[in-house]
């Protein structure tokens, strides 16, 4: 159990800061559009990732920085176009909550834009496979520290999602989506500056 929690905590403090992943989820929770698909890729993916860092891939990431440095610029590419279209969404558009359950974009959209936030973002291999990597080194079973590290993953991601529904009754009036999409405009733009600088 200590290597469960200590898995669980390292990874729940790596993920629990606001990014562009999680930006995006609680968009597709406010949506309601797609929610358990989004919320799912993003745990399988984490899962994926951690094992592999906890299974020593770290280590291989250490030996190749390229590898990360290329992720880095895919990654802020990414994230600057996303960014300048949610501020152009936020400008130009005029949209509401609806009960009604529609959707606006379609399974396939959600899921490449997932695609995108999850495996051309360098934080998330830096995050899973290097430091949680790294962590697991001095965990007697490795097994259970992945296992921790997976349920915290699974658990904020699902939590996010269905959890945004809280904020609805908010994004009933167009102006709060507007807000939003600045927001997260301007936060991925923020984002992909960092990353092309660092």
């Amino acid at each position: 159990m200590p290597d469960f929690i200590s898995g669980f905590a390292v990874s729940f403090s790596l993920i629990v800061a606001i990014g562009s992943q999680n930006a995006f989820i609680l968009k597709q929770g406010l949506k309601r559009e797609h929610v358990f698909a989004v919320c799912l890729f993003c745990a399988l993916s984490d899962a994926v990732l951690l094992s592999a860092g906890v299974a020593g891939f770290g280590a291989i990431t250490a030996r190749y920085p390229d590898f990360i440095t290329f992720a880095k610029l895919g990654g802020a590419l990414f994230l600057l176009v996303y960014g300048l279209l949610s501020l152009y969404a936020s400008a130009t558009k005029s949209h509401a909550m609806t009960t009604t359950g529609t959707t606006t974009s379609s399974l396939k959209q959600a899921l490449l834009l997932c695609i995108g936030f999850t495996w051309l973002n360098p934080h998330v291999y830096l995050d899973t496979l290097v430091m949680v990597g790294m962590v697991s080194t001095n965990a007697a079973s490795k097994v259970w520290f992945a296992i921790g590290a997976i349920t915290a993953s699974v658990s904020f991601f699902f939590a996010l999602g269905y959890g945004a529904r809280l904020l609805a009754p908010i994004f009933t009036k167009p102006k709060a989506w507007n807000i939003l999409d600045a927001l997260i405009g301007v936060l991925m733009l923020y984002l992909s500056w960092h990353l092309w600088q660092s």
